[in-house]
């Protein structure tokens, strides 16, 4: 949710990537809700999960409640490029003025309330996750919040891109700004792993992934694969032709099964 305002706040994607997120995050925080009661509860994480589901629904319904309003940024573009075929071909088209808003906008900033709302019950989960880790909580903060960044930001990155096939005319900066996001958290993201008693300990063995070290190498090959589709994938965005963004979404499929091992593997592995 915080990427999802990382991307919104510039007010020029459409309503529905906001509904898209806000749905994807109620219906994952509703799963960790019955997940965490069925299988082990803590009180402050659970709590934080049921406020970042009632957060999110109550968003969705907001913006749902303001869609007619729409949103500025898309208007503007909608109408200036409007303005140009008219210009071009002669042909005058109905234009949908920004300036002639039915009600207020749903504000951007109200999804960092259920971003907050999380960071507060990954805290509870980290604290607890401490006793079988054999981490200290520092470490053990650091690789949860920095795990939540990492997969929300590919996660966004991935829905954003397929978001361009409903909203063509969607600024490629966009997709290329939360592209550079993941890159930025990738690094925090394997050096928390890399703590100790972190992957390294894998490699050497200290740890056991019982398979031989298999997962140790796996995982590092998750961690350079994703770095590597960034790469690509910003590469990609710079082509001209509009196909490039599907590549980059293609690519950005990619990046989600390997992050998700970048993260998931070394938490089985290291059990924190």
């Amino acid at each position: 949710m915080a990427f999802c305002w990382f991307t919104t706040r510039r007010r020029e994607v459409g309503l529905g990537y906001g509904w898209l997120l806000r749905g994807t995050y109620l219906l994952l925080a509703i799963g960790a809700v019955v997940a965490g009661f069925r299988y082990g509860s803590v009180l402050g994480r659970e709590v934080a999960s049921i406020g970042v589901a009632a957060s999110c629904l109550l968003g969705l319904v907001v913006s749902i409640m303001r869609k007619s309003a729409g949103v500025s940024g898309q208007t503007a573009e909608h109408d200036r490029r409007t303005e140009r075929v008219a210009v071009m071909t002669g042909i005058e088209r109905d234009r949908d003025s920004s300036g002639a808003k039915r009600g207020p906008e749903y504000p951007p900033i109200f999804d960092l309330v259920p971003a907050i709302i999380g960071v507060v019950g990954l805290m509870f989960a980290a604290v607890d996750a401490v006793p079988g880790g054999g981490v200290d909580i520092a470490t053990s903060i650091l690789r949860t919040v920095a795990g939540a960044a990492f997969l929300g930001a590919v996660t966004d990155a991935m829905l954003l891109g397929h978001w361009y096939l409903v909203q063509p005319g969607l600024p490629r900066r966009l997709l290329n700004e939360i592209v550079t996001a993941v890159g930025w958290t990738w690094p925090i993201e394997v050096v928390a792993l890399l703590i100790p008693t972190g992957m390294i300990s894998v490699w050497t063995g200290s740890v056991d992934d019982g398979w031989g070290g298999v997962l140790g190498w796996f995982w590092g090959a998750c961690a350079i694969t994703t770095i590597a589709l960034v790469f690509v994938t910003r590469a990609a965005l710079r082509e001209r032709e509009y196909s490039a963004v599907m590549a980059a979404t293609g690519l950005l499929y990619l990046a989600i099964l390997t992050a998700f091992g970048t993260d998931l593997v070394a938490r089985a592995v290291l059990d924190t």
